[in-house]
């Protein structure tokens, strides 16, 4: 029997169920429903006479804001996923795999930040103060007047940042935090909550820019209710592939810029270089290009990237041919072959057909349609694009060729780096010198491919 004021939240998605089941009626997870005392009823406040007194003041839309000032952290890519700077009085919550330098990144932001004179404070909950200065000193960074400390009561953490004042403080992570006004273990849903809850509020009140770890699940989404990435400006994501040493930080949420910037960093002995240009790590200048090979000028936020598109296709061995896509929506590379198959007459079917975006990258925007379509009918028919060629363009199902956005923009990427040929839709200005090869259908380019027909 449940103890009274007791309830059963979900520890996956943190739906509250008055009693015990086997299965989370809200996202059907099994064995997630665990026990936790609470005061009061879920969402409900404690009634105040001011708050009745006072009101609510309206305001028109009319009413001009001025831009939030922005804290510059002296780390430039991370600056740009934020918009351009951490604006104070802002609550990011930054996830990422384990192992995956988030702990490093943070330190380093708030290292450089409070060489710039922005009084920073890095509170660890999951290692002590001798570990962080530890890293601090392998990187360089033993002389950044960065306040330490390692504490996971949220009461001693609350009244101290109300005592001393920060202007960016790093809490790392909010998993470890427990608060002595629940019952339920550090990391639960119920604690992970309220811990989040009070330092956005406290964030808010002190104009303190608030900078949140948060653990993921074996999915990659981050750990805890869904309502903390509500309560937080922005959420941001730190990726890496294993065996390779680049990491990528995006932007998911942000109130205060775009969410489609990425930053680029390289990790070494000394901790997260910044790439200042990605396209040097993700391309191999060396050699001739192989058959199979196709670069892609893509769009990462605001700045134009290029990437290199591997296929191979090969004879099947068994009945049933095989499909993988590491770095790319198999989806879509499903609707590519179909395309090919049905409007260029390339018989793929009883074909295994791989595809790979080189440097581990995961490309999402629909113009790598071409580069991909390109990748494969160049493995395929075993002709080699020219090495000074980039590929883009979105396909249609009827296997047309469609423009793109900001094209001006990738071939002033591509001719930056030295290629001189691009091969894309119909109508573009071969401006810089760039050689230009359009086609309005598919068909067109792959004859071109198969017939070596460039000018």
């Amino acid at each position: 029997m449940a103890r009274d004021g007791a309830v059963y939240v979900c520890q996956s998605c943190g739906a509250v169920q008055s009693k015990w089941a086997g299965q989370c009626p809200a996202c059907s997870a099994w064995n997630t429903l665990v026990e936790e005392v609470q005061s009061r009823p879920p969402g409900a406040l404690a009634p105040s006479k001011a708050s009745r007194a006072r009101g609510v003041s309206f305001q028109g839309l009319e009413d001009e804001v001025p831009a939030p000032p922005r804290i510059s952290t002296g780390v430039d890519e991370f600056d740009r996923v934020c918009g351009g700077g951490v604006v104070p009085g802002s609550a990011i919550l930054l996830g990422g795999d384990p192992g995956v330098g988030k702990s490093t990144l943070l330190l380093q932001v708030a290292a450089n930040a409070a060489r710039r004179g922005v009084k920073c404070a890095y509170i660890s909950g999951e290692e002590a103060v001798e570990q962080v200065r530890g890293r601090a000193q392998r990187m360089g960074l033993a002389d950044a007047p960065v306040r330490l400390a390692a504490e996971t009561s949220l009461r001693d953490i609350l009244d101290s940042l109300k005592r001393e004042k920060f202007d960016l403080v790093v809490i790392d992570s909010i998993q470890t935090m427990w608060s002595d006004a629940h019952e339920a273990a550090p990391g639960s849903v119920t604690q992970v909550r309220a811990a989040a809850g009070e330092l956005v509020r406290l964030a808010k009140k002190q104009s303190v820019a608030m900078i949140l770890v948060g653990h993921v699940t074996k999915d990659g989404a981050i750990a805890g209710p869904r309502v903390v990435e509500h309560m937080v400006d922005a959420v941001l994501t730190f990726e890496g592939e294993r065996g390779y040493p680049f990491r990528i930080l995006r932007g998911t949420k942000n109130r205060f810029g775009a969410t489609d910037e990425i930053g680029v960093f390289e990790m070494g002995d000394a901790g997260l270089g910044e790439v200042r240009n990605p396209s040097a790590l993700f391309l191999d200048t060396s050699g001739e290009r192989a058959a199979g090979a196709a670069v892609f000028a893509g769009i990462e936020g605001s700045r134009p990237v290029l990437v290199e598109f591997q296929a191979l296709v090969a004879p099947s061995a068994y009945g049933t041919p095989r499909r993988a896509v590491v770095g790319w929506d198999s989806g879509r590379l499903a609707m590519v072959l179909a395309v090919l198959e049905a409007r260029c007459g390339l018989a793929l079917g009883d074909r295994d057909v791989y595809l790979n975006v080189a440097g581990g990258l995961r490309v999402t925007e629909p113009a790598a349609d071409l580069a991909a379509a390109a990748a494969l009918a160049s493995s395929a028919l075993d002709e080699a694009l020219p090495q000074d060629c980039v590929v883009f363009g979105e396909i249609g199902l009827s296997g047309d060729i469609r423009s793109v956005s900001r094209m001006d923009s990738r071939m002033k990427e591509a001719a930056k780096l030295g290629f001189k040929h691009v091969l894309g839709p119909q109508g573009l200005d071969g401006g810089g010198g760039m050689k230009v090869t359009g086609a309005t259908r598919l068909a067109d380019a792959i004859r071109r491919i198969g017939e070596c027909q460039w000018e």
